[in-house]
């Protein structure tokens, strides 16, 4: 009997991915506010201490990683008639919805305990969905090529969503409305978009039928997968990575206004800038995977972000507002890389690991890396903790002496350089090449399709 022709790969149309990348546009909108605006704004504008600002968000990312693998070990064994991840995302809708209006409409004099308790709830639902979200994005095409496609759409609606969330306030402003104003009418975007954005997602995204859900394994299950081969690399550049654009998140408004001379509403409009060429260099990104593979085109990505973002910071002459701009779209093309990236070799490490282990652990895998990518910016937000052992004053007009803006300066420009280099350099060796992921999938497909012809 001769050999079935190979399958042509899973291609879903637009419209598809375009209704299923809606789902990120509230949590892009949200995201955003949570690594950059939050931080800062409860330092600066509601009253609670640097330091206390930095223990919080360290502490709560942290108890977080800890809970993302039971979250993804849970969605993994979920099995119900409306699907597996739908479920999960419109659990976590309401907390998030309830946690966003409690961190977002605050008063001035707000304690550390409000900010702590409620940080806590809005991480439980952001993960239950981030997680959900990413691994149904996973399983929408097994191809190598395809999943650059899928996340490429993913990539470009998050940056919708981020662009969306940075208007309100140069908006706001622009109308005569206080920043604080304008943080609220933000959490306000967010919770009225969720609903909407969820039910066109899972109104007109089919989700494919789950594989039978694995054993439960526990920690030693997690340290060994976290042990194999083809996820050290990835999730070590994934925390480098995090750590490098959380750095550049939570200092973006210090920097830009202590040591370059810019007010709030120009450093708004900086940020915008910023995500703007995120958007217009996301597709590039995920054209250049399907020519030179995913890990090279990361690494690749990564370089010209450190190269890029050094000459944006230190060439530009202080309060320079034009070429400021220039400055930051040329370094906010490769801010899309690693998101879309990252996820599509997630995705192909997934069929990897379901080929040793004979499981599907795609939701576990998923939330390991969102723990690797919180674990970085958990680690960027102790900058702040820097900030204040060095002397800065976190105030609104605040004057710093030369000696601290000198360090504030060290801690923007030069550890998010020397992360992202290293991220490169770890991507070198990275194993699964597009050919390897080929490979496996041909394994996979024939393992599968020998147990199809088994008799029960």
């Amino acid at each position: 009997m001769s050999e079935s022709p190979t399958p042509a790969p899973v291609r879903q149309p637009n419209r598809t991915l375009a209704a299923f990348a809606a789902s990120c546009l509230p949590y892009a909108a949200l995201g955003l506010p949570v690594y950059v605006t939050l931080p800062e704004f409860y330092a600066s504008h509601v009253g609670v201490s640097l330091s206390a600002v930095s223990l919080i968000f360290l502490i709560v990312r942290l108890a977080d990683i800890v809970v993302d693998p039971v979250l993804g070990v849970i969605i993994d064994r979920t099995s119900t008639k409306w699907g597996r991840y739908r479920v999960w995302m419109a659990i976590g809708a309401p907390i998030l919805m309830g946690s966003v209006a409690m961190l977002f409409f605050v008063g001035q004099g707000a304690g550390a305990t409000h900010l702590a308790v409620w940080l806590v709830i809005m991480y439980l639902g952001y993960s239950i969905s981030l997680l959900s979200q990413m691994s149904w994005a996973a399983v929408l095409s097994p191809d190598y090529d395809q999943r650059s496609r899928i996340y490429g759409f993913w990539q470009v609606a998050n940056i919708l969503g981020v662009l969306a969330v940075l208007l309100i306030p140069v908006g706001a402003q622009a109308l005569g409305y206080s920043y604080v104003e304008a943080v609220r009418m933000q959490g306000g975007f967010i919770i009225a978009l969720l609903p909407v954005a969820l039910g066109v997602t899972f109104l007109f995204t089919p989700e494919p039928r789950a594989v039978a859900p694995p054993a439960h394994g526990g920690v030693s299950q997690t340290v060994a997968l976290v042990l194999k081969p083809v996820l050290r690399r990835l999730l070590l550049s994934d925390l480098l990575l995090g750590a490098a654009r959380g750095l550049i998140g939570v200092l973006f408004f210090y920097f830009y206004e202590q040591a370059r001379g810019f007010e709030r509403d120009q450093t708004s409009l900086l940020l915008l800038v910023y995500f703007v060429a995120g958007l217009v260099g996301a597709p590039v990104w995920a054209w250049l995977a399907t020519r030179i593979g995913k890990h090279r085109a990361l690494a690749l990505g990564s370089v010209y972000f450190a190269l890029s973002f050094a000459a944006a910071t230190l060439l530009v002459p202080a309060g320079n507002l034009p070429a400021a701009m220039a400055a930051l779209f040329g370094t906010g093309l490769a801010f899309g890389a690693s998101d879309l990236l990252l996820r599509a070799m997630m995705a192909d490490a997934a069929d990897a690991v379901r080929l040793d282990d004979g499981a599907d652990h795609t939701g576990l895998l998923f939330s390991i890396l969102n723990a690797t990518s919180k674990l970085g910016y958990a680690v960027s937000v102790g900058a702040f903790a820097v900030l204040e052992w060095i002397g800065f004053d976190a105030a609104p007009g605040a004057v710093n002496d030369a000696g601290v803006i000198l360090g504030l300066q060290w801690l923007f420009i030069a550890a998010p350089v020397v992360l992202l280099l290293g991220s490169a350099l770890v991507l070198r060796l990275y194993p699964l090449t597009p050919a390897r992921h080929a490979a496996v999938r041909a394994e996979l497909e024939a393992r599968e399709a020998g147990l199809s012809r088994t008799p029960t």
